[in-house]
């Protein structure tokens, strides 16, 4: 019988859904055909494989092939089913034994010479292998990025010869090889000078998960602090690095093998569109906040972006995820990140400076800071104001806090301490979650109740205010939620309200 059965590997969104290359040879003129919903790439693959196999000495069959890669209606994109199609070509004409293909699975895209070109979205095929119980041969320039499963069987081979000579028996799997993780250096909290109150509100988004505004005047440190972030946050679990891994390999844009324990830290200019921002085109690729999963999402000039792009955000930074549908097909993409945003007080971006050089009238504030939803405003649990140094604390010898060393001890102690009461950042907690941990006494419940009407804060803001009165409890090493506790966590929301302005 002239069919063989290959099994490789597809990419839809994070995932690495299973594909069966089937190649049948009958009689009739010879051509080649492929079916099952190919995009052009595989189209033609029937090219690059024949020049593959012509050049590796083999045989290219004189006969009527037909390609089918099931199930018909995944969508297939790119090179990566190139060598599946040629072993099945092989073992169809008998050239290899069809059983040999059986315990494997194999994505590559080859070379006319035969060679074997590196692909995208090779980790999720490695954990769908594993999980499939099949071993999964790659391209060798992917094989650091494959061995990055631990639990995985992922070999490499540089030639479709290579990979011949494993399935007759004649050479030995080549396993793939992890490289070295690179420590990389982070930005020292201790290079900011002054703002205690901005350190203090970093600190506390660092040990809750809590998002981040920063407003104040040109030049004050805004981005200086929020650079600093990444530095204050514990080492990426091994579950939580390759989830970011995964989403990096699919993106197209590659993954650095060496840094992929490194929380990411990702900072679109602020002219960047909502697709940039959650991902989109006719095959679904993840955008800015999936690719800050697991880590930082730092928008700059906040007022700038466009008003469209940023109402992306409000729903992953309810739910964690992001989903992109197209008239083809759509992809649910992971989008657990940490938001810290940046901005001016007001156009000029002097608004509220001690030296009284704003000329902004009340509406061009309003109107300035109505660039930014209310509903997205609300989803920010902190919100701090970043005044000018003045000189005398930019000298060189001027006092220096303390490091991104000490403050990250702190930070890994009271994130432990959320983890072993509730399994999820302070940050994390739904409704239920947040009236069980978050209690207050009688007299303290009144003064947040007070507040709320004061500052004219939400349901929702009320919730995440007790969320954050609950880490900075949990960074004092207190497990009830003192009245100080509490009014630091309302300080942190009165930004909500503009600043004074000039007096027209």
């Amino acid at each position: 019988m002239s069919l063989a059965l290959v099994h490789s590997r597809a990419r839809c969104g994070v995932q690495a859904p299973g594909v069966q290359v089937e190649v049948h040879l009958s009689g009739g003129l010879p051509s080649t055909h492929i079916v099952g919903l190919p995009e052009a790439a595989v189209r033609e693959s029937r090219d690059r494989v024949r020049a593959a196999l012509l050049c590796a000495q083999f045989e290219f069959p004189a006969r009527r092939i037909t390609v089918n890669l099931a199930p018909a209606d995944l969508p297939k994109d790119g090179g990566r089913f190139d060598l599946p199609i040629a072993l099945g070509l092989l073992a169809a004409s008998g050239q290899i034994d069809r059983q040999a293909l059986a315990d494997w699975e194999f994505v590559g895209e080859l070379g006319l010479t035969g060679e074997l070109r590196s692909i995208d979205g090779v980790l999720p095929a490695v954990l769908a292998a594993r999980d499939a119980g099949r071993r999964l041969i790659v391209p060798a320039g992917n094989g650091a990025e494959a061995a990055l499963v631990a639990t995985g069987q992922a070999c490499t081979a540089r030639t479709l010869l290579e990979v011949c000579a494993m399935l007759r028996g004649a050479r030995a799997p080549t396993a793939a090889v992890a490289e070295p993780v690179t420590p990389w250096p982070m930005p020292d909290l201790r290079d900011v000078r002054g703002q205690l109150h901005a350190r203090r509100a970093l600190e506390v988004a660092a040990a809750g998960g809590h998002h981040l505004l920063f407003v104040g005047s040109p030049g004050c440190g805004k981005t200086l602090l929020a650079s600093r972030l990444p530095g204050l946050l514990p080492e990426a679990s091994e579950d939580e690095a390759l989830e970011s891994a995964v989403i990096a390999s699919v993106s197209g844009r590659g993954l650095d093998p060496t840094r992929w324990r490194q929380r990411p830290f990702r900072s679109p200019h602020h002219t960047a569109s909502a697709v940039a921002l959650v991902g989109g085109g006719a095959l679904p690729r993840p955008g800015e906040v999936s690719l800050a999963h697991h880590g930082v999402l730092f928008l700059d000039e906040l007022t700038e972006w466009d008003r469209r792009a940023l109402e992306v955000l409000r729903e992953p930074l309810e739910s964690g995820t992001v989903t992109v549908a197209r008239a083809a097909r759509s992809a649910e993409f992971p989008a657990r990140f940490q938001l810290v945003a940046a901005m001016n007080p007001c156009p000029c971006g002097w608004a509220g400076d001690a030296s009284g050089r704003c000329q902004c009238t009340t509406e061009r504030i309003a109107r300035y800071r109505g660039r930014i939803s209310g509903p997205l405003l609300d989803r920010i649990d902190l919100q701090v104001d970043v005044a000018r140094l003045p000189p005398q604390a930019l000298r060189p010898d001027a006092p220096a806090g303390e490091d991104s060393t000490t403050v990250r001890a702190r930070v890994a102690a009271a994130r432990a301490r959320q983890l072993r009461r509730a399994g999820v950042l302070n940050a994390r907690l739904d409704q239920a979650q947040t009236l069980a941990h978050c209690r207050l006494t009688p007299p303290d419940q009144g003064l947040l109740e007070r507040a709320i009407d004061q500052l004219q804060l939400s349901a929702r803001a009320m919730q995440r205010t007790l969320r954050v009165a609950r880490t900075i409890a949990d960074l004092a090493g207190s497990e009830p939620i003192a009245t100080a506790h509490l009014t630091e966590a309302l300080s942190y929301r009165q930004q909500a309200t503009a600043p004074q302005a000039h007096a027209a």
